[in-house]
């Protein structure tokens, strides 16, 4: 792991990375370039890279609400899992969220990902919803994290 990077979203190259990690990972949310460069206008993208290959990719939305509520997504494109990357973008990700005056963390799972749910359970992550967006039939995780496990850094 002493060779793994991670690095904000700077420009259109590293967005496009991004993107391709995004959309391998959620197909039933991909999305366009346009798409990828207005979150990049609201949330904190980061790129994981081994030496040079690209092997994840987060996502950070900052707190909203009164219960300042961050959500903080890792993904980890499959030839990559159970290495540590994605402990390393949550890791990270996390922290920059606390940073930002996070109260409170959540993620969100496409529900077919059964190594996000792993992961996210292991974080110690709760399962508060379930739901399929109008229109579509993919269902999708919201989980939060709990009091005991880091939430309030």
């Amino acid at each position: 792991m002493t060779d793994l990077r991670i690095e904000p979203v700077g420009d259109d190259h590293e967005l496009a990375r991004w993107r391709h990690v995004h959309n391998v990972v959620v197909p039933p949310a991909a999305m366009s370039l346009d798409d990828a460069r207005e979150r990049l206008g609201r949330y904190r993208l980061e790129n994981a890279y081994l030496g040079d290959v690209l092997v994840g990719c987060s996502t950070v939305r900052p707190p909203a609400g009164e219960d300042a509520v961050a959500t903080v997504i890792a993904r980890v494109l499959p030839g990559f899992r159970r290495r540590g990357f994605g402990t390393a973008l949550y890791e990270k990700g996390l922290a920059h969220a606390h940073g930002l005056g996070a109260k409170a963390v959540e993620t969100c799972v496409l529900a077919v990902n059964e190594d996000g749910l792993r992961f996210a359970e292991r974080c110690g992550f709760v399962e508060i919803d379930r739901y399929a967006l109008d229109g579509e039939s993919d269902e999708w995780v919201d989980l939060r994290l709990g009091r005991d496990s880091g939430a309030g850094h």
